[in-house]
C-alpha cells in the first residue's frame, strides 16, 4: 500500500507520519502541496503543524492550495484521507467534514497526553479499535475548539460521524467534546490529537507498563493498511 503524505509551507509533522505510515506496513509516499499529481497513492494523510503560518485562518489557505483539488476529489471518490491536527482543520475548510475549529477556549496552546473515547470503530482508519475503547494520544494545539451550528451537531451526532471523543477532560472548549469525526462514508477522519507521536516504543504517551511506551495512535495506520489489504 502506498500512502501519500502532504507537506505544505509550515508542516511541522510530515515526517513523523511518514514514518507512522512505515511502522504501519505500507510504502510512504511525499507530496508537495504546489502540485496536482498523487502519483498513484491508495490513501492520503493531512499532517499537522501550521501550514501558509495560519494566515487568515489555520488551515484556510492549504485547503485551496493546487494538491488539495486532487485530494478533495480522490476523497469524494471514496480514497482513504486522514487528517492530523493541522490536516482536521484543513479537511473541515475543505468542506470534506462538517463545521469549524478556533482558538482554544482558555487562549493558550495546549500539549498533552489526551485520553480519547472511540466513538465510531467503522470507518477505514478505525476498524481496530473496539467502539467505546479508551485510548491514549499526544494533544498539541491552539485553534483545537472544534463548533458547529446546533443542526449541524444534531446531523453529526444522529448519523454516528463522532470519530472521537475527549474524555476525563476537553482541553480546548470543543462542543459534544468532539476530537475527531468522520464523513458519512467512513473513509475521510480528522481529529485534533496526533496519533503519529504514539507509534513507537519509546516514544509515546506513557502507560501503567512503561514510559513512553504508548501505541494506540499505530492502530490508526494499521487499520488503514489492513483494510487495503482485505480489499
Amino acid at each position: 500500500m502506498r500512502v501519500g503524505v502532504v507537506t505544505f509551507p509550515g508542516s511541522l509533522d510530515d515526517r513523523d507520519a511518514q514514518r507512522a505510515v512505515r511502522r504501519a506496513g505500507a510504502e510512504a509516499v511525499p507530496l508537495w502541496h504546489g502540485d496536482h499529481d498523487l502519483q498513484g497513492v491508495d490513501a492520503i494523510v493531512l499532517p499537522g503543524g501550521f501550514s501558509y503560518g495560519d494566515y487568515l485562518r489555520p488551515g484556510a489557505i492549504a485547503a485551496i492550495a493546487p494538491v488539495m483539488t486532487e485530494v478533495i476529489s480522490a476523497a469524494n471518490s471514496g480514497m482513504p484521507v486522514l487528517g492530523i491536527c493541522n490536516g482536521f482543520q484543513i479537511l473541515v475548510e475543505a468542506h470534506l467534514l462538517p463545521g469549524g475549529l478556533i482558538r482554544n477556549a482558555h487562549q493558550q496552546f495546549i500539549r498533552r497526553d489526551q485520553q480519547l473515547i472511540v466513538e465510531n470503530n467503522e470507518t477505514v482508519w478505525t476498524t481496530l479499535f473496539k467502539k467505546g475503547e479508551e485510548i491514549t494520544i499526544p494533544l498539541k494545539n491552539g485553534d483545537g475548539g472544534y463548533i458547529a451550528d446546533a443542526e449541524t451537531l444534531k446531523h453529526i451526532e444522529g448519523e454516528g460521524l463522532v470519530a472521537f471523543r475527549y474524555a476525563g477532560v476537553n482541553p480546548n472548549g470543543s462542543l459534544n467534546d468532539i476530537a475527531g469525526l468522520t464523513n458519512e462514508q467512513g473513509n475521510v477522519v480528522g481529529l485534533m490529537p496526533h496519533p503519529e507521536h504514539a507509534v513507537e516504543p519509546g516514544f509515546g504517551p506513557d502507560t501503567p507498563e512503561a514510559m513512553r511506551s504508548g501505541l494506540d495512535g499505530l492502530r490508526m495506520f494499521e487499520s488503514v493498511v489492513r483494510s487495503f489489504v482485505a480489499a
